[in-house]
């Protein structure tokens, strides 16, 4: 038997013991007040000698249970308090007194006073514990819940929130990479033929570097297509001379 399963159950019996010594103790109170209020006007009337200990009774009850609810809500509520002790209060009197009016005064033994305040008495205090054990597992219940939220809506004491920080943003005149912007085939054309007229010659290097020199990139084959253009126009050329001689 594990420590956390022998717990459980010496909870559970104390809270048994508890409801029956509440239940018993409120009885002996209860009966001894209906016995005394049957020997003091009421001993006629059955029904109203039974409701009237409940006039008395019925603060404890209510004040203790405002009393839970006050210590759940971690406030102190002074009318509880007020109501639960004008409530015992009252009720270890009544039953005290009662003694001294049944009989003559003279007779009667110290343990006959005991013996009346001790139910009152058990009362209040056991069902105060009662209380106290319900506030406890409510409290557990509480402070251990079983949901845990997936996200967290703000920010959290001891915990660093780092803002994304902004993107740069890239001119249009320079692609990402570092890499120069293109051109149109057209563009390309024109910087490779002024190439070619003052360099007299038409090669790849040459169209490149010029392409290069004007901050532009040229693909493989954007190259090749500029080539295809020049090249005819740098053999015609080339011809022209050579047949007017």
């Amino acid at each position: 038997m594990t420590k956390q399963s022998t717990e459980r159950y010496a909870l559970a019996a104390a809270g048994g013991v508890i409801v029956a010594l509440t239940v018993g103790a409120f009885w002996l109170s209860y009966a001894h007040l209906a016995e005394v209020a049957g020997q003091h006007g009421l001993g006629g009337f059955p029904a109203r000698r039974w409701a009237w200990p409940a006039t008395l009774d019925a603060f404890i009850v209510a004040g203790e249970l405002l009393m839970l609810r006050a210590g759940l809500r971690q406030v102190t509520d002074r009318w509880a308090i007020a109501i639960t002790a004008i409530g015992s209060v009252g009720s270890i009197a009544l039953n005290v007194a009662g003694v001294s009016g049944a009989g003559d005064s003279r007779t009667t033994h110290w343990l006959d006073y005991v013996v009346a305040a001790v139910p009152p008495t058990a009362a209040l205090l056991a069902f105060g514990v009662l209380m106290r054990q319900i506030h406890q597992l409510v409290a557990e219940t509480t402070d251990s819940p079983d949901h845990v939220p997936d996200q967290v809506s703000g920010p959290v004491a001891g915990i660093s929130v780092q803002r994304p920080e902004p993107q740069r943003i890239v001119p249009q005149s320079r692609a990402r990479g570092g890499r120069p912007p293109g051109a149109t085939l057209d563009e390309l054309v024109e910087i490779g033929r002024i190439a070619v007229a003052e360099k007299n010659s038409l090669t790849r290097a040459i169209v490149q570097q010029a392409i290069r020199d004007k901050g532009l990139s040229v693909s493989g084959k954007r190259l090749t297509e500029v080539m295809n253009i020049l090249r005819p126009e740098f053999e015609t050329e080339a011809v022209s001379p050579s047949v007017g001689g």
